[in-house]
């Protein structure tokens, strides 16, 4: 008598998708890391050019602030607020969207209408990656400045679950900037410009340059409802503690909704653009 053997079910077709396209994610991830790593020169360039500003903003603000407290900022604060803020700011550069905006410009985009995964998921894939070798950079850079400006006190604990929570958006979120703002090109067909305001906008709005709370009261409440804040303001607030209890989780309310509502606006903008694409290329 032969006994029978029960076979596993096989993969449902949904199931081996996913799994394809995850491994297609991960690998483009993986390849955005070693680009950079290949050719770090120039972003290490460019990460020395910020270093120098966030280096200048410290000595600035060091001598703002001895004579003692303004605005509720005393230097130890404004020293971590701004380091917090420095490692926020190098995530997502302008490697994602000049390359998206490069191939949206060359007409090199037709090539990913036809490829068999997501485009906004490849590019925040390559996000990813990027940011993987953007935030150990830019954790020592910041850890280096501390230490050459006598540390930074630790993270509130009474904002310490709200702080992990907002800088786990802050990718997610500035890339939502960045993705939309390259999408433009379809429109402009030419992203210099585009670049020059987004970076003015988040330069301003974000709190990164200047803490919101030594802006006019009126241009306080605009800034924190906009979601630049959440690009810095608001995981360094919580950093420092200024951000507790019910304001910290409405402030990362706020970001959770703006990275979110970015997401979608950009895929209604991608299906937007690859449609005219498709009727221009025939």
């Amino acid at each position: 008598m032969t006994a029978a053997v029960a076979l596993p079910p096989a993969p449902s077709r949904r199931t081996s998708t996913v799994r394809r396209d995850v491994r297609a994610y991960r690998a483009m991830g993986r390849a955005a890391f070693r680009s950079l790593v290949a050719y770090q020169t120039s972003f290490l360039f460019g990460l020395l050019a910020t270093t120098v500003a966030a280096v200048a903003m410290l000595y600035l603000w060091r001598s703002v602030l001895a004579a003692g407290t303004i605005n509720g900022f005393d230097w130890p604060a404004m020293k971590a607020y701004l380091l917090v803020a420095f490692v926020a700011g190098s995530l997502v550069s302008s490697y994602v969207d000049y390359r998206m905006a490069g191939r949206i410009q060359q007409g090199d985009v037709a090539m990913d209408l036809v490829r068999p995964v997501d485009y906004q998921r490849s590019r925040f894939a390559e996000a990813l990656g990027f940011g993987g070798y953007e935030l150990g950079t830019g954790l020592v850079v910041a850890a280096a400045a501390a230490a050459v400006f006598g540390g930074v006190p630790a993270p509130a604990r009474q904002s310490l679950a709200a702080f992990a929570v907002s800088a786990t958006l802050v990718l997610p979120l500035r890339f939502g900037i960045v993705y939309i703002s390259a999408l433009v090109v379809f429109w402009t067909r030419n992203y210099v410009g585009v670049q020059s305001a987004r970076i003015a906008l988040i330069t301003l709005f974000s709190g990164s340059l200047v803490p919101l709370a030594f802006f006019p009261g009126w241009l306080q409440g605009l800034a924190a409802a906009l979601p630049f804040a959440g690009m810095a303001s608001t995981p360094a607030l919580l950093y420092i503690g200024r951000l507790a209890g019910a304001d910290a989780w409405r402030a990362v309310g706020v970001q959770a909704a703006w990275t979110v509502g970015l997401w979608w606006l950009g895929r209604a903008m991608w299906r937007g653009a690859s449609r005219q694409l498709t009727v221009h290329g025939g």
